[in-house]
């Protein structure tokens, strides 16, 4: 038997294993996989890891002398840091740890050249994870990226087709998704890669086998120079047992909540539901996107029509605009073209306005944030004569579009000041961050300049420092927030969905997980229907729209639209005084109801209808939101604009056989008392009499 498949064996199961009492009442944790797995990153020869280095293949690292091993426990599991030798220059680190009360087990492995004076041999054909699954049936499930794909869903059979997904722009997931569900045998296991950039993973079944290959840094190839450290994505695993997929992802959403997200402040608070508008709409001004026609003057309106009509926002959104052009003038329109100085436009926001617009939020109870996009820059010489900015930070791709090289240390600090410094002169609360360009067509040329100074390959090399510098710029904001009393989560965005990796989002979450999510009802619940699934943390815009930039329907949303936009971000799209149809009754009744089930949209989530492509209306879309702690959910029924069926029976799989349920129909009032065997074998019938309209129904035990 291979190394590789050693894992799933009796002998590898008990490897190293004590029992542990779960912490959760789940019945598919599969804690003893999660223990194998960790005790296999602690065993040289097991680790699921490859590399080829000076042209020698490595499986595991068995071949290799160990220089410090720390495995200890930690408040939710184990933490292990095992350092290897690889050559006189080189060391390999894995780190690697265990969270004992959902089995999940994450690692990354390291490579440091730890000389002062030599250079490296060539290090190549990395792969994260290079490790076989045991189990019949192997099937693949998940969602496609962001742009054209929409989050596509997939479920790939691997004995007939070989699954394989790549992603070369740099910005993560775009295209593709770095997230799978992998059923094998009488369970499965939940995987994602945490890498912002680009990456490739392949499953392949053979026999009883499935194998994963994964690596960042797509075709990596470099020496490392001296003192240089570089790293793979970071790997997470969490098994289950059991083939359903419900159960599968609730316990995917349930950790990550725990685990994965960021806390609110420096307190450690969790993030609760959250709302918020931006007043860029509002102007009567000329508005591309973003926030480019506010000005001085604008605000104050806008402002004190949302205390007037008692419209209770949590945060003022700041967007693209706010700041001169390199050349130090205003930017009327081109926001897009004019990044890099981050130097608040004083035309626009002369003697403290902005300041003084953000306290006036503040005492109304909002809090504000504030756009940025520090990977990217424009018009270098300007930015070079007038902000300090070094020309050899910026990469090109020779076609007018530069990168900001924050994987240079010197160059990330120079960025870091400049938002640091606007956010506190002007009371910023928030830190929002934008990519609008693939970094993956930059990198490379970058890596070709390298390789002529270093006299051997470096490809690859850019993108890793660059994506180390993304995460320890994140890092370095969220603890300047931490020491100013500010928040301790970033708003993360790349051109939508393109930075919505693992790893990003344990720092942030996608306050607008698609920019596409800004038009239609029916893409916004296609998505809905797979992001959700791995991303409980996320919004929408609460408009519809047959154009990303279009305003929306004068007088606001239906409840159809704004249901269809309940997730834990609810993005307020409306145009307060230039709107004189404004519907403000309709408005607060809208947000109201969205606050009133807020507190169920990060937990269990079910999907009762099959998934429908963007641009497919003809059938109904049912929703369930519940927290399985007190067995009360929410069900939201959407009988689309073209669906000809005018009931849907909505079985909820998770009522419980002798609990009687006490349902309420959020718009009739009707009242239904219901034992839950029947409300999970015969449901209950859900009537619309016409298309494009909406049922919500909540549902709590009956004692």
């Amino acid at each position: 038997m291979k190394w590789k498949t050693l894992w799933l064996s009796a002998t590898c199961l008990a490897m190293a294993f004590s029992p542990v009492k779960a912490q959760t009442d789940r019945t598919n944790l599969d804690l003893k996989r999660g223990e194998a797995l960790f005790s296999r990153l602690c065993k040289p020869a097991l680790t699921p890891v490859s590399f080829t280095y000076d042209g020698v293949n490595y499986q595991g690292l068995g071949r290799l002398r160990q220089l410090d091993r720390q495995v200890f426990p930690t408040a939710d599991g184990k933490k292990a840091v095992l350092t290897y030798r690889l050559d006189n220059e080189v060391t390999v680190t894995i780190e690697a740890s265990l969270c004992r009360k959902y089995g999940e087990v994450e690692y990354t492995m390291w490579f440091e050249n730890t000389s002062k004076t030599e250079k490296s041999k060539v290090l190549e054909q990395v792969k994260s994870a290079d490790i076989d699954f045991m189990g019949s049936h192997p099937t693949l499930r998940g969602c496609l990226g962001d742009h054209q794909n929409c989050y596509a869903a997939y479920e790939k059979d691997l004995l007939k087709e070989k699954a394989s997904f790549r992603s070369d722009g740099g910005r993560a997931t775009h295209i593709v998704f770095p997230y799978f569900d992998l059923v094998h045998g009488n369970g499965g296991t939940l995987i994602a890669l945490g890498w912002a950039g680009t990456w490739q993973a392949d499953f392949m079944a053979k026999g009883s086998a499935t194998h994963l290959s994964a690596q960042n840094c797509n075709d990596f190839r470099s020496l490392l120079l001296p003192g240089e450290r570089v790293r793979t994505a970071m790997v997470v695993m969490l098994p289950y047992k059991g083939r359903n997929a419900d159960d599968a992802s609730n316990l995917w959403r349930e950790w990550f909540v725990a685990y994965n997200m960021p806390k609110a402040d420096a307190q450690g608070r969790p993030i609760a539901p959250f709302s918020t508008t931006c007043f860029a709409g509002d102007t009567g001004l000329p508005n591309s996107d973003g926030s480019i026609s506010e000005r001085f003057y604008t605000w104050k309106r806008t402002l004190e029509r949302l205390q007037y009509e008692q419209v209770k926002v949590d945060f003022r959104w700041l967007d693209a605009g706010w700041y001169f052009d390199p050349a130090g003038k205003t930017v009327p329109t081109n926001w897009w073209g004019t990044v890099g100085s981050w130097e608040l436009d004083t035309i626009k926001w002369p003697k403290g306005s902005l300041k003084a617009s953000n306290e006036a939020c503040h005492q109304a109870g909002m809090k504000v944030l504030a756009w940025f996009e520090p990977e990217r820059v424009t018009h270098v010489d300007a930015l070079v004569d007038n902000y300090g900015y070094r020309r050899e930070w910026a990469i090109s791709n020779g076609k007018g579009v530069y990168t900001n090289d924050i994987g240079n240390p010197e160059c990330r600090q120079w960025t870091l000041s400049r938002i640091t410094k606007m956010m506190q002169e002007n009371e910023i609360d928030l830190f929002r961050e934008d990519n609008n360009s693939d970094p993956g067509t930059t990198w490379p040329r970058q890596d070709s300049l390298q390789q002529a100074k270093a006299g051997g390959p470096r490809k690859g090399i850019t993108e890793n420092k660059a994506i180390q510098g993304h995460y320890a710029l994140w890092d370095e904001i969220i603890d300047f927030c931490a020491r100013n009393g500010k928040c301790t989560f970033i708003d993360n965005c790349a051109s939508g969905g393109g930075r919505n990796d693992i790893e990003s989002l344990r720092r942030s979450i996608p306050f607008l997980r698609s920019d596409a999510d800004r038009t239609t009802t029916a893409l916004r619940l296609s998505m809905s229907s797979t992001f959700n699934r791995w991303v409980p943390y996320c919004g929408s815009s609460t408009k519809e729209s047959a154009n990303e930039l279009d305003t929306g329907q004068k007088g606001g949303s239906s409840s159809y639209v704004t249901r269809a936009s309940w997730l834990p971000v609810y993005n307020l799209t409306a145009s307060f005084t230039h709107d004189e149809t404004l519907d403000y009754d309709l408005l607060r009744r809208n947000m109201d109801e969205w606050r009133k089930y807020s507190h169920l949209l990060a937990g269990e989530f079910y999907v009762l209808t099959p998934w429908h492509r963007v641009d497919d209306t003809t059938g109904w879309t049912v929703f369930v939101y519940r927290n399985r702690h007190t067995d009360e959910s929410v069900v939201e029924a959407f009988r689309q604009e073209t669906c000809p069926e005018s009931t849907f029976v909505a079985r909820l799989p998770f009522a419980k056989m002798g609990q009687n349920y006490r349902l309420v129909n959020e718009d009739s009032g009707e009242v239904l008392l219901m034992e839950g065997g029947r409300l999970s074998s015969e449901g209950i019938a859900i009537h619309l009499a016409e298309p494009k309209s909406s049922a919500v129904w909540h549902v709590e035990r009956a004692d």
